[in-house]
């Protein structure tokens, strides 16, 4: 379970998104599922990771967020050191599903199964 403590203690404020896509591209690829979300490359790269807030729903201390994730990944070769061929970054896109506690900031982040 991670825990997104800043973004619960922002909620209801002008700061919330901001603070949430902070929070949120803090968790790396250790913690977000960039890597399943992949459709044109086989490696996710995350150091230039841009999230949109697409949605927005709140009930009773649970809020659920739907943001899109725009990055990059590359299609890995052999790595040899004769290998010819480039490691270019392919842009990529996926959606994915926060849900946040407002009691004390647990929360998930799961790629989105629809991308409604």
């Amino acid at each position: 379970m991670i825990n997104l403590i800043k973004s619960a203690q922002a909620w209801n404020s002008s700061d919330f998104e901001s603070v949430l896509k902070n929070e949120v591209k803090a968790l790396g690829l250790d913690h977000l599922p960039l890597q399943k979300g992949l459709s044109s490359s086989s490696v996710a790269i995350d150091h230039n990771l841009e999230l949109v807030v697409l949605r927005i729903h709140e009930n009773d201390n649970l809020v659920s967020i739907k943001m899109g994730a725009f990055y990059t990944g590359i299609i890995a070769g052999c790595s040899c050191s004769d290998d010819p061929s480039p490691t270019d970054e392919v842009n990529e896109h996926c959606e994915l599903d926060v849900k946040i506690n407002l009691v004390n900031g647990d929360a998930s982040v799961t790629l989105s199964e629809n991308t409604d």
